[in-house]
């Protein structure tokens, strides 16, 4: 009884698949509109001028920045199906999941993008701004330790 109830627990894993597809989902449709709002928006406001030009760079920054987390719950939703539901799912070559490590190893790698991102789009916005330095010394640290864990990860695999 006790190795059936075992057995049929990583299916619970299947609510957590469905949440993470269905946020991913619902976050790539929402900030579709949101970028078409943006486009619109700018020529609607300012024309063809340098104010809507940095302010529609910052509204497509951002934009990018939801859709990677986006990619991070679609990556977990996938990785997390392919762990406990179904190993013989097909995916694509770049997110090879064989065990919990490479899901976190995915999932390390795309928050350095969304890092990245959200710096640029403070750069943009905050351009001449000497707090900027020290928002990249701390992005910079962030990604300084998300990259020596990656490193490590890769050393343990050899």
């Amino acid at each position: 009884m006790l190795q059936r109830a075992v057995i049929f627990s990583r299916y619970v894993v299947v609510f957590a698949v469905v949440a993470a597809l269905a946020a991913s989902v619902a976050l790539i449709l929402y900030e579709a509109v949101v970028v078409a709002e943006v486009i619109f928006d700018a020529v609607r406001r300012g024309g063809f001028q340098p104010t809507s030009g940095r302010a529609l760079a910052v509204g497509l920054i951002e934009a990018i920045d939801v859709f990677l987390i986006a990619i991070v719950a679609l990556v977990i939703g996938l990785g997390l199906h392919r762990l406990f539901v179904d190993e013989t799912v097909p995916l694509p070559r770049w997110l090879k999941v064989d065990n919990l490590e490479d899901l976190k190893g995915h999932l390390v790698s795309i928050v350095i993008a969304v890092l990245a991102v959200l710096f640029l789009s403070q750069a943009v916005e905050r351009a001449g701004d000497l707090d900027l330095l020290k928002l990249a010394g701390a992005f910079a640290l962030m990604i300084t330790a998300l990259a020596l864990f990656l490193f490590m990860r890769v050393g343990k695999k050899e």
